[in-house]
């Protein structure tokens, strides 16, 4: 593979991978962000799951009053459907999709592959998983809204309409409105994608029983 790989965390299971997590970070926070949670959980060395934890470039946010930092793409307004950062995303989306083949270059096919991500990380998610073009283990978007939405019905592959898409979201949400969430899962949803949207009593953020519930679906698509 020609082109660089993002720099990233990777925790792998004591033999043979069976399958692959790509989780991607929100805005500010970097690949050791959910890296706590990965190792409290047993996937890796019960199930043989291997995670890729990578870090998203330093870039100025405009929202944040230009201030550098870890961002997947860059945010123009608080509405987060006006003004979208078209090229950051399809630039971040590019950057996954190596990282896809880079899993699937070491054997571990697409369906064995679960995309998952929080807050801007999961828009990517759905961004390049939607549009891939092998069906994957699963889709995992946390706290997070559909991107380049109006794109969508010309580049979605409708092999992923067999691809599980969980979204979760907080119901006191500060910073993604649980509405543009529930429209995000409802545009998928009329468009044949199997989407299960949960709501939890909490903001930005994870809390105990969605943990619990996370580690259930991680084992249903690769345990």
């Amino acid at each position: 593979m020609n082109e660089t790989l993002l720099d990233r965390i990777e925790i792998d299971p004591p033999g043979p991978a069976r399958g692959t997590v790509i989780w991607l970070h929100g805005l500010g926070a970097d690949g050791h962000d959910f890296e706590p949670l990965v190792r409290q959980w047993d996937l890796v060395e019960r199930h043989a799951v291997r995670f890729v934890l990578p870090h998203a470039p330093p870039r100025p946010v405009t929202i944040n009053g230009g201030m550098v930092m870890r961002a997947w793409y860059d945010i123009h307004d608080v509405d987060f459907v006006h003004h979208e950062d078209e090229a950051g995303i399809r630039r971040s989306q590019h950057q996954l999709e190596l990282l896809i083949a880079a899993e699937t270059g070491h054997g571990v096919p697409a369906d064995r592959i679960v995309l998952a991500g929080f807050s801007q990380g999961g828009a990517i998610a759905l961004q390049a998983g939607l549009r891939h073009d092998r069906p994957l283990a699963g889709i995992l978007a946390l706290s997070t809204y559909l991107p380049l939405a109006s794109t969508l019905d010309a580049e979605m592959n409708p092999l992923q309409c067999a691809t599980p898409i969980r979204m979760d979201h907080g119901e006191r949400d500060p910073l993604v409105p649980l509405a543009l969430a529930r429209q995000s899962a409802q545009y998928l949803s009329e468009r044949g994608f199997e989407v299960e949207f949960h709501t939890y009593d909490m903001e930005h953020s994870l809390c105990p029983p969605q943990i619990d519930s996370l580690y259930d679906w991680f084992v249903r698509r690769l345990g």
